[in-house]
């Protein structure tokens, strides 16, 4: 097998270019050696290695670049494969990971579009950790900020088509034609005119040793056949029929599974272990101290399976040395104080004293809990520890970053490091963790074994009550939000505080994302509002809580988005206004994705028509991750209990490039954020988190899911974030419903009638 790779990338890779790559921005080299090692993969005929990208700003989120940014400079990492085998199967290499999102079918839909080959034929697979996988544009490998499809999409594309040229030239070269005589169609490649024909699979072995085309023409988008079309996942069989791999169905010969004891309060460390009930369990073979998280010590019980080290680990006496922490009530208190002292600015327009001019003043301050992420699969990974090796497997979001972080750990180079990326049971955010918690932990306890006589690969386990006690959280937030209304009930200025942990501090993304102290993850989707808000002051302010912080599902819109549209709500009340035409009327000139998807879900909700008896509609749009995305609840209240009925959405993502990919992530960020709205809520005594599993952290049931539909504005701009847009909206959309219904406003989430 012969592997094709841009010639001018020679350089050799050191171990911690990428991160510094991320940081700056600037493409990453990837080495010829690091290439071969990478796809030393068995098996024959082509192998195709090739990028296309751009460079985006990373928007304070691992976002697409703004609307109106100029254009980015192209860069060409290798960065995706296709294996074309003598049998005509066509094997699509992702270096995204798949948890649920379509990323293993929507990504070899744009390659194979290129490609013209038979979609029948079509599978895919996870790619490795490895440079040449990463973002087209910054070199590093990760699955987050929507970004798999508006980042590769015509990077995709141009592989698919490159791909295709090298096999007509292939076919053009054996019959002794020229190129233009040569086409293809589902995999076959005909002689234009003639009756000869060759499948892919039999030009395989000669399109290897053509040289890489530049500037290949990609199609139409008019032309497109497989983009665009309702197309089933690649992944559903497996996952059906139970063959599909997770984090959690790894089985290795003499694995061991470790379950830990970490401290109740985050950074605790261990004074003191009694061990003797825990060795006492069958199956127990140790316990071991080893490093967790935020420099703390915790207790690894190692064992022959999950349930003696869950008991063993139960069984154990640790005393620890804790320091202080929070307890909920009181730091809301103090959050709230803070609302009245001046913040880091983050967005200053028009004049400050613009307030005294109004006709009409509303003013209101939201409180947002903790969110845990609650996956359905809790964390887990499992590592095998060599003297100059270390095999992790895991259901990861950030491959680059755990490489790096797990080397170091093990006391490796990167490249001693492989990452074996397993289908994930949801994410959300939980396993793109820049400190690599429950990767490096694993690291950790491999390493506990080697140096205690055990030469054994190791699976460590969370429970669910683990993470849900001791992982990350969407960080507690409260806002104060002062606007006044001219005398056509028109706003004449709007002034914002937020309070709220910076997630980004701290991190290898802290200077990009924080300005004049102001971590722009706490202020997204308010400073780049849609709104036309003349006199548009935006403060913000982070205090140090001695709680860890991390992305959730759509990151600082999960609580920006509330505030935004349930106060436009009241000004469209205020004014004696219909919420969408007051909204129509408030939106910027060139926000026309914003127009487009209001006024489809006012067509597609029978918003003009009376609701059934008992019910209300409200409405909510925000824009995230580059699309646009309304909703319209219909709700009713019984007893003190809100009851969601119907979610009618419309999105404008660019490019649907699967439209059932976008029915169901949107449908599902509605269920995501229905939860928060409806349930979520982590909260602290003492630096001790008091919730622990589904029943006093409850999620959405099935009985309780609303009848939802999805309406796609159509579109031939590029594809923009899909996975996440959906779940700003859905909270203030209910809360908006409730207080039409009601006339009593939400301003507090998990929703309490009772406080309203």
């Amino acid at each position: 097998m012969r592997t094709l790779i841009d010639p001018r990338i020679e350089a050799d890779l050191p171990a911690e270019s990428l991160i510094a790559s991320l940081v700056s921005g600037s493409p990453v080299p990837v080495s010829r050696r690091e290439f071969l090692k990478a796809t030393g993969m068995a098996g024959g005929g082509l192998m195709l290695a090739i990028g296309l990208g751009e460079r985006g700003a990373l928007g304070g989120r691992l976002a697409a670049a703004e609307e109106g940014a100029a254009p980015a400079p192209k860069v060409y990492p290798p960065s995706a494969f296709i294996r074309i085998g003598e049998d005509d199967r066509v094997t699509i290499v992702v270096g995204k990971l798949e948890f649920g999102q379509g990323v293993l079918t929507s990504m070899p839909m744009l390659i194979a579009e290129e490609l013209d080959c038979d979609w029948s034929k079509v599978r895919s697979e996870h790619a490795p950790a490895d440079p040449v996988y990463g973002h087209p544009g910054f070199g590093m490998q990760f699955t987050g900020g929507s970004m798999s499809i508006s980042s590769s999409y015509e990077q995709m594309r141009t592989i698919g088509a490159t791909a295709r040229q090298m096999l007509m030239s292939a076919a053009a070269q054996r019959w002794g034609v020229a190129p233009d005589k040569v086409s293809t169609r589902r995999g076959v490649v005909f002689e234009k005119g003639g009756k000869r024909s060759l499948a892919y699979g039999k030009l395989a072995n000669d399109a290897m040793g053509l040289p890489v085309p530049t500037g290949v023409a990609l199609k139409n988008p008019k032309t497109f056949t497989l983009i665009g079309r309702p197309t089933r996942r690649l992944d559903s069989p497996e996952k059906v029929n139970g063959s599909a791999k997770f984090g959690m169905d790894v089985r290795l010969p003499d694995m061991r599974v470790a379950v830990l004891a970490r401290p109740p309060v985050f950074g605790g460390k261990v004074t003191k272990v009694d061990d003797a009930r825990a060795r006492a369990v069958p199956g127990v073979e140790a316990v071991l101290q080893v490093p967790v998280d935020r420099g703390g010590t915790g207790v690894a019980v190692i064992a022959k399976g999950y349930w003696p080290a869950h008991q063993g680990r139960d069984a154990l006496d640790v005393q620890w040395e804790l320091p202080a922490g929070p307890t909920t009530a009181t730091q809301l208190e103090q959050y709230r104080a803070l609302l009245s002292q001046p913040g880091g600015l983050a967005r200053a327009d028009g004049d400050a004293k613009a307030m005294d001019r109004a006709a009409k003043r509303i003013e209101a301050d939201y409180e947002f809990p903790y969110l845990a992420h609650a996956t359905m699969e809790p964390l887990n990974a499992t590592a095998e520890l060599k003297a100059d090796s270390l095999t992790l497997w895991s259901g990861t979001q950030f491959q680059t970053v755990d490489q790096q972080a797990a080397a170091r750990a093990a006391g490796l180079k990167p490249e001693q490091v492989k990452i074996v990326t397993m289908f994930a049971g949801g994410g959300f955010g939980r396993r793109a963790n820049p400190t690599s918690d429950f990767m490096v932990e694993a690291v950790n306890v491999a390493k506990a074994m080697r140096q205690a006589g055990i030469e054994a690969p190791v699976k460590v386990i969370w429970s669910r009550e683990d993470d849900m006690r001791g992982g990350y959280y969407r960080p507690l937030h409260v806002h104060r939000v002062q606007v006044g209304l001219d005398g056509q009930s028109m706003p004449l200025v709007w002034h914002h505080s937020v309070v709220g942990q910076s997630i980004a501090k701290g991190t290898l993304f802290e200077k990009m994302m924080i300005k004049n102290g102001v971590d722009e993850l706490s202020v997204e989707g308010i400073v780049d509002t849609p709104y036309n808000l003349p006199n548009f002051r935006v403060e913000a302010q982070h205090p140090e809580v001695n709680v860890p912080v991390l992305w959730w599902r759509s990151v600082g819109n999960t609580h920006t988005a509330f505030v935004m549209e349930t106060m436009i709500d009241e000004m469209a009340q205020a004014a004696g206004k219909d919420p969408i035409e007051y909204r129509l009327a408030v939106l910027d000139p060139k926000s026309t994705r914003q127009r487009a998807v209001l006024e489809l879900v006012r067509r597609r909700s029978g918003w003009n028509e009376k609701p059934p008896a008992g019910r209300a509609r409200g409405v909510a749009m925000h824009t995230s991750f580059g699309s646009a995305v309304a909703e319209v609840a219909e709700v009713s209240v019984d007893k003190g209990r809100i009851r969601v009925h119907k979610v009618t959405c419309a999105i404008d993502c660019g490019v649907a490039v699967n439209p059932l990919t976008v029915e169901a992530q949107v449908t599902s960020a509605v269920a995501y954020g229905l939860t928060a709205a409806l349930y979520g809520r982590i909260t602290l005594k003492d630096g001790r988190v008091e919730q622990s599993n589904f029943p006093d952290y409850p999620v959405l049931r099935f009985d309780e899911m609303p009848q939802t539909s999805v309406h796609i504005v159509p579109s031939t701009a590029d594809p923009t974030g899909l996975g996440e847009p959906g779940t700003p909206p859905i909270a203030p959309a209910v809360a908006n419903a409730v207080a039409r219904l009601t006339g009593k406003r939400l301003r507090r989430l998990p929703f309490d009638l009772s406080a309203a």
